[in-house]
């Protein structure tokens, strides 16, 4: 695996936790949160990208699901924001259907973990690929609605951003502190490791509230 390839991997995924985290704690809207927000996007895209390449050349399915439903949740994330122009809704079929195509892969990969010997594949258990298969299910059914609705506007909006980022720096969070747990010194229990994939849940789901239930972001 090419060495360069390994060191922007890294490179991108550590700026995108601190980028992600300066987004997160910020106000939604502000210039902070924006430039912020902009940047991770970017780091982001490179940080799944590469991910998903090194993993399809070991072979690792997982890491492959979960590169690829990174790279979708925050082009589409994205996307939502930007409010493309009507001509370019063929971007939102496309994005529908790679999520499917992530969500039955996610699936399929979680049943032949199940029926394996080992009840892994690729020395993964079954439920991590379950978990990432239904999130992109959902998703792309999301995306159906959407696209049925001809788009999405007010609390609706801001709240499918907001949870495709935010669902995106939970990915990249669980995959450095919980799945690299093994370069944490040893004196750190693994409890406290999971606290920051924890404060990125929270703060979602704290988010989420304030855009459905406050005057503020309900109006946006």
């Amino acid at each position: 695996m090419p060495n360069s390839l390994v060191v922007v991997h890294i490179a991108a995924g550590s700026v995108a936790l601190a980028a992600g985290a300066v987004a997160l704690y910020s106000l939604k809207g502000a210039k902070l949160h924006r430039k912020s927000g902009m940047l991770f996007v970017f780091v982001m895209l490179v940080m799944s990208a590469t991910g998903a390449v090194m993993a399809a050349l070991k072979p690792e399915a997982i890491s492959v699901i979960a590169g690829a439903l990174t790279f979708y949740l925050v082009i589409t994330a994205l996307l939502t924001v930007r409010r493309p122009a009507a001509s370019a809704r063929w971007i939102d079929f496309c994005a529908m259907f790679v999520a499917l195509a992530i969500g039955i892969s996610g699936i399929y990969f979680g049943l032949e973990a199940l029926n394996s010997s080992t009840g892994t594949k690729d020395g993964f258990p079954a439920p991590p690929y379950f978990i990432f298969g239904s999130v992109a299910l959902l998703a792309s059914l999301l995306d159906l609605r959407m696209l049925l609705a001809r788009g999405i506007k007010g609390p609706h909006r801001l709240a499918r951003h907001l949870w495709r980022m935010c669902f995106a720096l939970l990915i990249a969070a669980a995959s450095f502190f919980l799945g690299q747990a093994q370069v944490f010194p040893e004196s750190i229990p693994f409890v406290l490791l999971t606290i920051p994939v924890l404060l990125v849940l929270l703060l979602m789901l704290y988010w989420l509230a304030r855009v459905f239930f406050t005057r503020r972001y309900g109006r946006a």
